[in-house]
């Protein structure tokens, strides 16, 4: 096989005319295909060019992530080899559709993902399960409809590895029993938001899957007395035991366990355990590297002396947590590598107490202070002296913060890569500071009423890598220093720039430029209209997800555009805008089109929205105005809900655009899609 791949193909026919890629081999010509595969439209374009590179395409790909089942008929010819089948963007797949799946790619298929997906049943998985005998990895999250008898089609996948089962909330002890004895070879199972799975399943699969790495109990009815049972996994290595209310220190005082193997320990949101229960479960324990207690009980010394023997330990989350000075330091007197520390909304933590801290661990790479509202100018001071490698420094609403303070930050900590200072007293100063952290890639920088366009140019002129910028009401901000964004910073994939006033079509001309743009959100910006969102639509093809939410002077010559150019987008927010019937015809054309939000669009009709729903065939979630309800015909409703699509009815009053700037500065400071 390997030999004939290096050969020169043969010309496709005699006759045909000479053509120059007949003089690469097949193992090129694949090797230029790996290079293809996270842009779906040159891997299409790139099998288009002959016939000879469209066969071997087909025959190069493994992974397969359809838009929709109906699909499904024409690719299972075309992909003999597939081995990575995503079926996430397909609401409805049924069971004649995993039959057909389980006899075309039996002896290919290793992982499918159903995470999103309905309508199958056991009967399905029972068949999918029993020809693809290969697969190793499978993700049935959100399946609701899911029963034990489900779970008993499951054991018949032998030699299953990765197994997630989130919010499978009609699966009980007897189904997770089938499953354990049936898939001895599980390393990774999460069973989040299983209900009805308690003890006893959790105590079956730490019986008879003696290969758990990783395994998420997180919100099961658990008690001590399966944990007995899970800490004899050998080679268990991540256990996420959040909100396991069941879960308390007379319990755990009784564990005569102890996992050497467990690295990573999720406690969050645990009101019942304190340092004593901590102390037990994690008694005798060798590799600890992270370790996450937030929205726990107090953070005091007797609980952090319980972490004194990890010197192993890398990453401390206490977020939400109340820091107490004993706890402080006690943490300070760590000798544990720390590279993480996460404080966020964490009460009691003051200057004296993170000052003291991070003098301790000036090895610190990411630090999160969000909604520590006491620490000031001090504790930046002393942050960036003893922490110059730091790579993340969150510290959103820090609202002591002075503006002084931020020129320290780039001063000090040239690797910084990903900054959030979010509603702070930052200005332009510190903006050109922080623009000699080279390597930035994600900037937010919401609700910062002192910068202005001179010191956000100067971040673009600078910061080339940067990927994701947020702008959220910050309005200071005009057309020049989103020009400089869009001209300095190629590779950036998300902006946020809502509820700017001084936002015009110019800033979205500028951001055109931006060829990997996938994510934009321009709510609130009444400057903007269908020309500025037609210059998106034409230079920023891998568009997912657009919020133009109150943009009034967006109307259907902006939807053309991008019905004709932006065929990857999935998620659009088109509420108040000046769209008629004519433009969410046509923005239905998009192929990937999966969620929409469309309320108060005044030049919107019943006949017009029931043409644009029937026409998107891959919806799965559609916000409308409660309204339209009952001028639907109950038929296609029933129609696009057995396809999977979900409706969310809103009666909300529809406001008057000066209403609408007012209310916008009243609201929170991260508005839902």
């Amino acid at each position: 096989m390997k030999t004939q791949s290096k050969r020169r193909r043969q010309p496709l026919s005699p006759d045909s005319s000479p053509n120059p890629f007949d003089i690469l081999t097949e193992e090129i010509v694949c090797k230029i295909l790996d290079h293809l595969h996270n842009d779906p439209f040159a891997t299409k374009a790139f099998s288009l060019t002959c016939k000879a590179f469209y066969f071997i395409e087909s025959r190069h790909r493994r992974i397969l992530k359809p838009l929709r089942p109906e699909l499904l008929p024409r690719i299972f010819h075309r992909y003999p080899f597939v081995s990575h089948l995503d079926l996430s963007m397909c609401p409805r797949v049924d069971d004649t559709t995993l039959n057909v799946i389980s006899s075309t790619w039996k002896a290919t298929l290793q992982s499918i993902n159903l995470s999103r997906s309905r309508f199958f049943t056991n009967a399905g998985l029972s068949s999918l399960f029993v020809n693809c005998s290969g697969l190793v990895e499978v993700d049935l999250c959100n399946a609701m409809q899911l029963t034990d008898l489900a779970a008993s089609a499951i054991a018949e996948a032998k030699n299953l590895e990765r197994l997630s089962l989130a919010r499978c909330k009609s699966i009980t002890d007897m189904g997770i029993g089938c499953i354990a004895v049936g898939c001895r070879k599980l390393r990774s199972l999460c069973l989040k938001w299983c209900l009805r799975v308690g003890d006893l399943g959790v105590e079956l699969i730490a019986l008879k899957c003696k290969q758990i790495r990783s395994l998420d109990l997180s919100y099961l009815p658990i008690t001590e007395k399966s944990l007995n049972s899970v800490l004899q996994l050998q080679h268990l290595e991540d256990l996420v035991l959040e909100g396991c209310h069941g879960i308390d220190d007379d319990g755990l005082s009784t564990l005569d366990q102890s996992c050497k193997s467990l690295k990573m320990l999720n406690l969050s949101n645990c009101q019942n355990v304190t340092h004593t229960g901590l102390s037990s479960l994690i008694n005798g324990t060798e590799q600890l590297q992270q370790i996450i207690l937030a929205y726990g009980s107090s953070v005091t010394s007797d609980l952090v002396k319980c972490l004194n023997a990890y010197s192993k330990l890398q990453s401390i989350k206490l977020d939400g947590c109340t820091v107490t000075w004993s706890g402080i330091k006690a943490m300070a007197s760590l000798h544990s590598p720390v590279k993480e520390l996460s404080l966020s909304k964490c009460l009691g933590l003051t200057d004296d107490g993170l000052s003291f801290l991070v003098q301790s661990h000036k090895d610190l790479r990411k630090l999160d202070i969000t909604c520590c509202r006491k620490i000031t100018y001090t504790s930046i001071d002393i942050i960036t002296i003893s922490c110059t490698s730091l790579t993340s420094l969150r510290m959103e609403s820090c609202s002591l913060v002075p503006k002084e303070a931020f020129v320290l930050i780039g001063a000090r900590c040239s690797f910084l890569e990903e900054l959030d200072a979010t509603d702070n007293e930052i200005d332009d100063e510190g903006l050109k500071s922080i623009s000699r952290c080279s390597k930035l890639s994600i900037l937010k920088l919401g609700i910062c009423s002192n910068i202005s366009d001179e010191g956000l140019a100067k971040v673009g002129s600078s910061c080339s890598m940067l990927k994701e910028v947020d702008l959220y009401r910050s309005v200071a901000i005009s057309d020049a220093g989103i020009a400089a964004i869009g001209d300095g910073c190629p590779a950036l994939e998300m902006i946020n720039i809502a509820y700017n006033d001084k936002i015009t079509d110019n800033s979205l001309v500028s951001l055109s430029k931006c060829r990997m743009l996938k994510a934009l959100e321009i709510r609130g910006c009444l400057g903007v209209s269908s020309i500025g969102l037609s210059a998106i639509a034409m230079g920023c093809k891998q568009l997912t997800v657009l919020d133009i939410k109150k943009c009034f002077n967006i109307n259907d010559n902006g939807m053309l555009p991008l019905a004709q150019f932006s065929q990857n987008l999935k998620q659009i927010n088109l509420s108040y805008c000046s769209v008629t019937d004519v433009g969410l015809v046509a923005l239905a054309s998009i192929s990937r089109l999966q969620n929409m939000t469309i309320l108060h669009l005044a030049g919107l009709t019943p006949n017009g929205l029931a043409a644009a729903l029937l026409a998107c065939r891959a919806l799965t979630k559609v916000k409308l105005h409660a309204s339209f309800r009952p001028l639907l015909p109950q038929s296609i409703l029933g129609y696009m809900e057995a396809h999977g699509c979900v409706f969310h009815w809103r009666d909300k009053a529809f406001q008057l655009p000066c209403m609408f700037w007012t209310n916008a500065k009243e609201e929170p400071s991260k508005v839902a899609p």
